[in-house]
């Protein structure tokens, strides 16, 4: 009787314990923890840095602030404007929140980095975006410029953290810097492994907002995430990037911009399918159209696209040379139109050059390995979570 009752009371605990690692505990982003930053905010002057992905639980952070007496004097918003519905590239203009009554200041276009009258007024801002985790992904070019003018005129910044959906690995050629331009300002690899927080403590760290600037930087982290969760976006952080899928892709698939391949832009599948106008790519077929929102004149726009759909590959593969390597290969080296875009988006020319003279990705990847390493080393510094190491 004692053996049933004591093997009774291991299985309920096995039972219970295999219960409580089942469930997800669920992610807190920073904006969400209003508890941590609204005594940091009381009774300031605010600028917000925010878009579409900006909220708080079922509210924007803009309407937030405004609905709890925060003086918000003016918004930033970044590629794909303040409520994210801009192309990639498109000219934002500046507005006014229709809401609110807030200004809205694009910081897309020539006006990338806020001036010393458009910060007037201002005693703090706000940083609150939704990155991805990839070097060429614009946000933290943004976050870059909005630190500078940020340290210039001595103006604090509360950065409101949200995890990164590739947090949980680093891959890829670290920048040269003589290939800085805004889609990488940064000598980090294309896949960096940070939070935005953390890369804003990076930035600060290293010196790279020159003249011997630094930012006052406030972090508030978020809550029950580190590198090693898996975390699904709930609000789509830009128009081509729709879900996990292509998010998780997106580092992959990217080097096709640089060519007159298509990526499904002008579908509603972008970043997950490849293709181009000739049956040799593959059997898959796919006709890329002008879609307001996302993308108005894709390439090969109302041509049937052959190739490759990525949209049901399981597991989802983490950044990889493959494609690119087997469309040139099919393509031969003229698959390049755009041969400076693909060397910014690279970080470097060895790339290209690589692939042209035909060496595999293992032996590529041998040739980035001593600066990745280095900068693993370096990234460890600027951690705020727990690392997937």
């Amino acid at each position: 009787m004692k053996q049933l009752i004591v093997l009774a009371i291991i299985t309920f605990f096995l039972t219970l314990f295999s219960f409580c690692q089942s469930q997800e505990i669920d992610v807190i982003v920073a904006a969400s923890r209003t508890n941590e930053y609204f005594p940091i905010i009381k009774n300031k002057k605010v600028g917000l840095v925010v878009n579409q992905t900006s909220y708080v639980g079922n509210t924007h952070l803009l309407d937030t602030l405004v609905n709890s007496g925060i003086d918000v004097k003016a918004v930033f918003s970044p590629e794909h404007g303040f409520r994210g519905k801009a192309d990639a590239g498109e000219t934002i203009l500046d507005g006014k929140d229709i809401r609110t009554k807030t200004p809205i200041i694009s910081l897309y276009g020539k006006n990338k980095k806020p001036t010393k009258e458009q910060l007037e007024g201002i005693n703090l801002m706000i940083f609150d975006i939704q990155d991805v985790g990839i070097r060429f992904y614009t946000y933290i070019s943004t976050l870059h410029y909005i630190m500078q003018a940020c340290a210039e005129q001595n103006i604090p910044l509360l950065i409101l953290d949200r995890p990164n959906p590739n947090g949980n690995y680093v891959d890829g050629p670290v920048l040269d810097t003589n290939f800085r331009s805004f889609v990488g300002m940064h000598p980090i690899p294309i896949v960096h492994g940070l939070t935005i927080g953390e890369i804003a403590l990076m930035i600060n760290g290293e010196n790279w907002l020159g003249n011997n600037l630094k930012c006052e930087i406030i972090v508030i982290p978020n809550e029950n995430w580190n590198h090693n969760t898996n975390y699904s976006l709930p609000i789509s952080p830009s128009p081509n990037l729709p879900n996990d899928q292509s998010i998780i892709l997106y580092p992959s698939l990217c080097f096709f911009e640089a060519t007159d391949i298509s990526i499904g832009r002008g579908t509603y599948f972008p970043f997950q399918v490849i293709g181009f106008p000739d049956k040799k790519f593959g059997e898959f077929q796919f006709t890329p159209e002008s879609i307001i929102g996302m993308s108005k004149h894709p390439k090969q726009e109302n041509k049937i696209c052959y190739g490759l759909d990525l949209r049901a590959i399981k597991p989802i593969p983490k950044f990889t040379l493959q494609y690119f390597i087997t469309f040139y290969n099919k393509a031969g080296e003229n698959i390049i139109s755009r041969e400076r875009w693909f060397n910014l988006l690279a970080g470097n020319s060895t790339l290209q050059e690589q692939i042209i003279n035909g060496l595999n990705e293992e032996d590529i990847r041998k040739s980035w390995s001593d600066d990745l390493k280095t900068y693993k080393a370096k990234r460890k510094k600027y951690l705020l979570y727990t690392d997937f190491e």
